[in-house]
């Protein structure tokens, strides 16, 4: 599949094997960043109706298509999701610990938070660890049904090894007390596994971006916000309040859809990419379970030369040999990780490594040759 000559297709471009990290944007893009400067230079203080009036609800509609909503208006978005986890933790009172239940392989952007949180004693953290990964579902269900928690808060792909929770409508059956919040960080599942929350969305806290899997770049990520729960967080920007603003009488008043989790001004190019994007998957008829096919098709390419070759790292490596429970990246213990992504680098390969652990993304830009040249790079280094 064509689309990226601007990007990975570009000559003297990097064999790219990160999509799961830093994915390249298709050239539609490009075109879509210009229309957001030219909207701003051209419709100047009417810009935000014409961003409030098409440019969001676009968005919102494309997003709840993906995870089958049956209204795109509980749909916030912000410039990163850190900002969302900020805000829903300001949902608790003031002075009483935020008693969350969590897993030790959240992304920095919620754990780092927690963690200095806990140092403080604002914060109670119950973290359940992921492996051995044929068991958790069934020990963080076990742990959520307690009902001692106020936050349960899990990740739909996790960031670490690429383990997949297939069965998240199990995880919120499992929690009892109706006023629990239960928060879905699905960065690495949003546009990468086909993902369907209608069954649980009114009840689950919906958390992404378009940085990875929906190619849109930065400063485009958001919440989906289910009704009733939390109607005034106490963390709350004047875009919260942007219906009302010229009305307003001094309350301080919120919506009862998802603009309730609003923040303050952001740049908005990236929501132009984002539809841009979902509109060129559209034309192209690709929809999110055949780019994971397509990828599938890579992955086992590369995963059968890889095997063949006499390198550090075959498929036995892999943190999650099955393709069911595994996102749309290929994680493999290697304890010389950073070594292995380093000499790659030297060849002009882009891969990337958590710890003791060696990423392997594929896109959808990817072909056979790829993998095969991959593999091959792979299989001439040494352990």
């Amino acid at each position: 599949m064509t689309g990226f000559s601007l990007s990975v297709e570009r000559d003297g471009a990097p064999l790219h094997a990160a999509a799961h990290s830093h994915h390249p944007w298709p050239d539609v893009t490009f075109a879509a960043q210009e229309d957001a400067w030219r909207d701003a230079a051209e419709m100047l203080d009417r810009k935000w109706e014409h961003v409030f009036g098409r440019v969001i609800p676009a968005a919102q509609q494309q997003i709840a298509k993906v995870l089958n909503l049956s209204d795109g208006s509980s749909i916030a978005f912000g410039p990163n999701t850190h900002g969302f986890v900020l805000r829903l933790l300001s949902c608790f009172p003031a002075g009483k610990p935020v008693r969350v239940l969590t897993t030790g392989s959240e992304f920095h952007s919620a754990s780092r938070q927690f963690a200095r949180f806990e140092e403080d004693g604002g914060m109670q953290v119950t973290r359940i660890a992921t492996e051995p990964f044929d068991s958790f579902e069934t020990r963080f269900a076990d742990a959520a049904s307690s009902g001692r928690h106020d936050i349960v808060f899990v990740s739909q792909v996790f960031f670490d090894s690429g383990f997949r929770v297939c069965d998240l409508n199990r995880i919120v059956r499992a929690v009892r007390n109706p006023e629990t919040f239960v928060v879905i960080d699905g960065y690495h599942g949003f546009m990468a596994v086909p993902t369907d929350i209608g069954a649980i969305a009114d009840r689950v806290f919906y958390l992404a971006g378009g940085y990875k899997y929906a190619m849109a770049g930065e400063g485009v990520c958001f919440l989906h916000c289910p009704q009733g729960y939390c109607p005034r967080p106490r963390d709350t920007g004047w875009y919260a309040g942007f219906s009302a603003l010229e009305k307003s009488n001094g309350d301080v008043s919120y919506a009862n859809d998802g603009s309730r989790f609003l923040g303050a001004t952001f740049d908005v190019s990236g929501l132009y990419r984002f539809n841009a994007v979902q509109e060129w998957l559209e034309r192209e008829n690709m929809t999110v379970s055949k780019m994971l096919a397509r990828v599938r098709d890579v992955e086992r390419v590369f995963l059968a030369e890889l095997n063949r070759g006499a390198g550090p790292i075959r498929s036995s490596n892999l943190t999650v040999p099955g393709e069911e429970p595994r996102g749309r990246f290929l994680a493999f213990h290697a304890p010389n990780a950073e070594q292995l992504a380093a000499a790659l680098a030297a060849r002009n390969i882009i891969v990337d490594y958590r710890g003791n652990r060696l990423r392997v993304g594929f896109g959808i830009y990817h072909t056979e040759e790829h993998a095969l040249r991959l593999a091959c790079a792979l299989g001439s280094l040494t352990g």
